[in-house]
């Protein structure tokens, strides 16, 4: 019997748990503080995921001052020491980095650190764990802030019951006036001096004590000029499925939380997809049961759609500049020039899917009037400032011949997968390969999913989130067909519940040590572009 000691040390009632980030790192230890809740005044019924990113937020600015106490600007960090902690974009997720444990039915607010041990000084590193890190610890205890804390608990108690306004609402998305939009160089919050948001007045709602613009069901088209921020209040709204924090500006752009934006993926995978609705035939394969290596900008879009509406989106984000122009128009010359057209644009089906499906659409168009007609509210940008421009525009539509009604289409799919390839093991070898790499691809066996046009990943953290979450269904499941939907929300419920570390394996170097909570729909997103899955299509009886 191996006798494997605890490796919990205790200063006072904090307690330091030591564990290996990966066995190639026995420099780079990970340490998780643990700090009671009576010596920070919480309460036990206090929001979780709230309390743990606030003190994650206000744990980084301690990191960075011990980091300042040994900093060192003729040594790198691996000669000099370091600590590490992660430190979260504007959104409020649950995260591995800072999480709430009950142990002997005491509760702890945790922090999750690593330290790079400095080369060859023994003494250094003593002093960095044993004295540096335990007084910066007492130094966060009694600076923290109950009445931020509190502000921070408020921000999303209001974001969460206009949340649920929406859902029982006309409205998908609603944007505060006073919002800041545009964002600075490096995304990180408001672009200082920018236009607060205003709304139209005759499209303002007031929602929980607020006033702003309300984005309703249906068809919404934001056009303008160039440059006149279309498309930064596209990615406002795509920002807006997530709360955010106090100063972010965006506190208050609230989207409806199923919401996808999606471009045109020129070369991704498509695995067996009925991609019918929008792409009648294609030369020398099948559109009822799709599949490509390498998809054109029509197809990839076509696909795009189904695989959202198949994940539960209620809410398409598009932009044009991002889009396939054969895919969402087709002009009244072009039509009469082209006999045999395989495709039927997005203009045709647009309406249907929200009268069909109810998913509404939001499209930034500045090129094309054919969206005009088939809208149901039209807002002009001019220089940041929004105009409802919906009776100008229809009336510009009058005289426009009317359309041919096509006929009406299937759009419910719902595929499952066989597990022949499914697999974190490289064919005929007995070690799993998984990686997630800075260029937008992440490797899983024999897969490369190209990833970069997923627009609605938050981090490399959630990025890495969603790896350690596929190869934990991967190496677990023991049929030969697995439904996806379930086995990914059963997983996902497990994180939320159990904490988002439960699927982190120190197996696999090259992994930073943080995750970040992701939704089902990039998870399947990503599953959707592997190559060498197999697809079946189940057929729903009418």
């Amino acid at each position: 019997m191996i006798y494997e000691p605890d490796p919990t040390y205790w200063n006072n009632d904090v307690a330091y748990s030591i564990e290996r980030t990966h066995k190639l790192t026995l420099d780079k230890p990970c340490i998780i503080i643990k700090i009671p809740f009576d010596r920070l005044g919480l309460d036990e019924n206090m929001d979780q995921v709230v309390l743990s990113d606030f003190a994650l937020r206000e744990w980084c600015d301690h990191i960075e001052a011990l980091n300042e106490l040994i900093y060192n600007r003729s040594r790198s960090d691996k000669e000099n020491g370091a600590f590490y902690c992660f430190r979260p974009t504007n959104v409020v997720l649950q995260r591995n980095a800072s999480f709430v444990e009950v142990i002997s039915e005491k509760w702890y607010l945790c922090l999750m650190i690593t330290v790079q041990l400095p080369f060859r000084n023994n003494d250094k590193a003593m002093r960095m764990l044993c004295k540096m890190l335990p007084k910066e610890v007492e130094k966060f205890i009694a600076k923290f802030d109950l009445i931020k804390l509190n502000a921070a608990y408020e921000l999303v108690k209001k974001q969460n019951m206009i949340r649920e306004w929406l859902k029982s609402s006309d409205y998908c998305a609603f944007i505060a006036n006073g919002s800041i939009l545009p964002r600075n160089k490096d995304n990180s919050g408001p672009l200082e001096g920018a236009l607060p948001f205003t709304s139209p007045e005759d499209v303002e709602v007031e929602i929980c004590g607020l006033r702003g613009m309300g984005i309703k069901h249906g068809v919404t088209v934001i056009t303008g000029g160039g440059y006149s921020g279309k498309s930064t209040l596209l990615d406002a709204l795509n920002s807006g499925i997530y709360n955010h924090t106090i100063g972010d500006g965006q506190e208050f752009v609230i989207t409806d939380q199923s919401a996808m934006e999606i471009s045109a993926e020129e070369g991704r995978s498509i695995k067996n997809i009925n991609i019918t609705p929008f792409i009648k035939w294609i030369p020398n394969s099948s559109a009822e049961q799709f599949s490509t290596d390498y998809a054109s900008g029509s197809t990839s879009q076509a696909a795009n759609i189904m695989e959202a509406i198949n994940v539960g989106c209620k809410l398409l984000l598009i932009d044009e500049d991002r889009s396939a122009t054969n895919f969402m128009i087709q002009d009244i010359k072009m039509r009469s020039l082209i006999k045999h057209e395989p495709i039927t644009p997005f203009t045709e089906r647009v309406r249907e899917l929200y009268e069909a499906v109810g998913v509404s659409s939001v499209l930034v168009i500045g090129g094309s009037g054919e969206f005009l007609s088939v809208a149901d509210q039209i807002i002009l940008m001019d220089n940041f400032v929004p105009k409802n421009v919906t009776q100008e525009a229809k009336s510009l539509c009058e005289h426009d011949k009317p359309r041919e009604r096509i006929p009406l289409t299937k759009w419910e799919i719902e595929r499952k997968i066989t597990t022949d390839h499914f697999s974190s093991y490289p064919q005929g070898s007995g070690t799993e390969k998984l990686m997630v790499s800075t260029m937008g691809y992440l490797m899983i066996g024999d897969e490369q999913v190209d990833i970069r046009g997923l627009y609605n990943i938050t981090s490399h953290a959630q990025l890495a989130a969603i790896a350690f979450l596929i190869r934990k269904i991967a190496i677990s499941n023991q049929d030969h067909l697995i439904f996806l939907h379930e086995k990914i929300k059963k997983a996902l419920e497990d994180m939320e519940r159990e904490g988002v570390d439960i699927v982190f394996s120190s197996f696999f170097p090259g992994f930073e040590r943080w995750l970040e909570l992701p939704r089902i729909n990039e998870v399947l997103s990503v599953i959707n572009r592997m190559k060498h899955l197999n697809f079946i299509q189940i057929e729903h009886p009418e």
